[in-house]
């Protein structure tokens, strides 16, 4: 029953990633700001709720064993960057491989994902440094998890400020699909957009609660401590709605949509969400987190080696499902 209701809950949270992205690419057509900004700001902060609500309401609301909901909250927050980074990049040359073979090229535009790269990778080394540093040293702590919130909003205005230059390239956002909401006879307007997005909004707050729970039960299950569960199985769950319209958006030829939906996340989920890690739980080097950085800085520092050599194959990317299979054997065995 406790894997029934964790599919439910993992529907639920599809089925609310959708309704929210496929509104935000609407905003993102009438504000006329540019696919990366729609990519990496509007759909990765969307598609990556259902993580961020996790960690969160598992810190804050989760259940009764405070350690379980630390574990849960620590394994989420970590997670989803390393899933990021490895398996839903390698993921991606699945899409791809059809249309355009193994040695056939992505052309996402270069100077928003280096900047999601170059931002991830500091914010994320920052946060891999604050493991190491004594709880003693409360301020220290105190200073790196500002620093990572400043971080992330230093990052929005460099994005949007890049975003007019990219419309006049050619890089505006075009929503392809209508309105989900339209389809019952509403209008397309402001209103029902944003009426749509708070549906969708209450869904995933309604799925990641649901799924913290579940969790919990399965851990006690399969006699593992509920990190180790948290690192490797919510990621997967949760990452869900990024890699499939990822992969949408790569079979359409979209590939700064793509990449910027999936690095976009990595920033957000690199900077917000490790400053609540380093303020409210208890942030340590354990072998299973210490490797699951580690092998995330990797694998972004690989996306940016092939940025600056000249651009990435679908073959590149499988390297970056081998990284998580990697994870996999040291955290597992």
């Amino acid at each position: 029953m406790t894997i029934l209701f964790m599919f439910a809950m993992l529907v639920i949270i599809v089925i609310a990633a959708e309704i929210f992205v496929n509104a935000l690419e609407h905003i993102g057509e009438r504000l006329r700001i540019s696919e990366g900004v729609t990519g990496s700001l509007f759909a990765a902060v969307g598609t990556a709720l259902p993580e961020t609500m996790v960690p969160i309401l598992a810190i804050f609301a989760g259940t009764d064993n405070q350690t379980v909901n630390e574990e849960i909250g620590v394994g989420a927050i970590l997670g989803a960057p390393l899933m990021l980074s490895t398996l839903a990049m390698g993921l991606l040359a699945i899409a791809a491989f059809r249309q355009r073979g193994l040695r056939g090229s992505f052309t996402p535009e270069r100077s928003g994902m280096r900047r999601d790269l170059n931002v991830f990778l500091l914010a994320f080394g920052l946060a891999a440094v604050a493991l190491f540093v004594p709880h003693d040293y409360m301020l220290v702590r105190v200073a790196i998890g500002l620093g990572l919130v400043l971080l992330y909003f230093i990052y929005v205005m460099m994005t949007l400020r890049a975003s007019a230059q990219l419309v006049e390239d050619g890089h505006a956002t075009e929503a392809d699909r209508p309105l989900l909401i339209s389809r019952l006879g509403l209008p397309t307007n402001m209103v029902t957009i944003l009426v749509q997005i708070a549906l969708g909004l209450a869904l995933l707050v309604a799925g990641a609660k649901g799924f913290i729970h579940g969790v919990e039960e399965m851990a006690t299950w399969l006699g593992i401590s509920a990190l180790l569960l948290s690192l490797v199985i919510v990621p997967i769950a949760t990452e869900l709605p990024e890699k499939v319209n990822s992969f949408l958006w790569v079979r359409r030829g979209k590939d700064t949509l793509a990449f910027g939906n999936l690095t976009g996340a990595m920033v957000f989920q690199g900077t917000l969400l490790p400053a609540i890690g380093i303020l409210l739980t208890p942030w340590d080097p354990r072998t299973e987190v210490l490797a699951g950085v580690l092998i995330t800085l990797v694998g972004a520092l690989w996306l940016r080696f092939l940025l600056a050599r000249g651009g990435i194959k679908v073959w590149h990317v499988i390297v970056n499902g081998g990284l998580y299979v990697l994870y996999l054997s040291i955290a597992l065995g």
